[in-house]
């Protein structure tokens, strides 16, 4: 197989009989689709959608280090973190540019799996090997170890519960135990991308298959459905979860992105990319940066990345992210823009749309928080 060739995961005979769109992502031949992307997305928000994740970059992190380890490589205090317990954190260049967002999980006192955005794994691998020297730790290359699937949605407990003794009750958001599920063993975790509760199901690739046929036969009866990127990419844009390479980039620190509580000053010891952060966080309370808002089109055209956001004739910002929103009906976006305009209501506001200036309301973000 060349190099150029897509990867395909465990799953990929699966998908194909189940007649998915198929797309490259991240070097990955990966679902786009099954079928409707607004029957998937809405699946998700009223019963439960089932996601194939395993692009996704798992990086092992183990010894006595390795808690010093992640405290001196990401911008968190990962050795605060209690096994069992994960924690949203992200890891920067010495001049604080985000690298990438990250979910770590402290699977044990000695032991953490990383889990990197798929386009960026090999980035942060290579950043944290690097950034190893000298602690007493290794860092592992997981990602041929693991296939990830994902249950997500208002059902997904229920379905979850029928295939596992594991205490699900008892897991709680951003926590992970390991278990059996249909006879597979698997690190559970309470954790996703798509606004709703559900879950993550770290198991071998071999069991990949014998999972999703579990997990499909168990959720037939509540709506449950496959599920492929296009409407985790809604359904995270309605959550107002960032993305990387959109929301995210090294031109942005975290205090850029109005994510600087992930920043922890207070850890012990030094940490990449410390004092670059330490003069952004203060330049943001002096002046604050663009900010990162929702929009909620009066009209039906969808804005996309990169189109410019207006007030008075002037530029004041830059989409990141923009969809029609199956749950609101209407085209949204996420964008940064000046902090003159930012307020939810601020009137005059619009999108460029090529060339037109489209209506657009400005909203505090997420648009979509679902019932507790």
């Amino acid at each position: 197989m060349s190099s150029t060739e897509p990867r395909r995961t465990a799953l990929d005979a699966v998908h194909r009989a189940l007649g998915a769109t198929m797309t490259d992502f991240a070097g990955w031949d990966m679902p786009l689709r099954y079928g409707s992307e607004r029957d998937e997305h809405r699946a998700v928000r009223t019963t439960a959608g089932l996601f194939d994740l395993s692009h996704m970059g798992e990086i092992a992190v183990t010894g006595p280090g390795a808690a010093a380890l992640l405290d001196h490589a990401l911008v968190g205090n990962l050795g605060g973190v209690k096994p069992g317990r994960a924690r949203y954190t992200m890891i920067c260049r010495a001049d604080g540019g985000i690298l990438d967002d990250l979910i770590v999980y402290r699977l044990a006192e000695t032991e953490y799996l990383v889990v990197a955005n798929a386009a960026n794994a090999q980035v942060v691998l290579d950043a944290l090997t690097e950034r190893a020297a000298g602690f007493d730790a290794e860092v592992r290359d997981d990602r041929d170890a693991y296939a990830l699937l994902a249950v997500q949605g208002p059902a997904s407990p229920g379905i979850l519960a029928s295939l596992t003794d594991a205490d699900l009750d008892g897991l709680k958001y951003y926590a992970g135990l390991p278990g059996t599920v249909a006879g597979v063993s698997a690190l559970i975790a309470r954790t996703g991308y798509t606004g709703e509760d559900g879950f993550e199901l770290f198991v071998d690739p071999a069991d990949a298959e014998q999972l999703w046929q579990a997990l499909t036969g168990a959720g037939a009866s509540a709506g449950l459905v496959p599920c492929g990127l296009s409407c985790r990419d809604t359904l995270r844009l309605e959550a107002g979860m960032p993305l990387y390479g959109h929301e995210l980039t090294t031109d942005l620190t975290p205090f850029d992105a109005g994510l600087g509580r992930v920043v922890k000053f207070d850890k012990e010891g030094d940490f990449v990319g410390r004092a670059a952060l330490a003069e952004a966080a203060a330049r943001t309370e002096q002046k604050p940066p663009r900010v990162l808002v929702g929009l909620i089109a009066e009209g039906r055209r969808v804005p996309r990345a990169g189109y410019p956001v207006v007030a008075g004739g002037e530029v004041i910002g830059e989409v990141t992210s923009g969809a029609p929103s199956p749950t609101l009906g209407r085209p949204i976006a996420m964008a940064y823009v000046d902090a003159a305009h930012a307020a939810p209501g601020t009137p005059g506001v619009g999108v460029d749309i090529r060339g037109t200036h489209e209506p657009y309301e400005v909203v505090a973000l997420p648009f979509y928080r679902r019932q507790k």
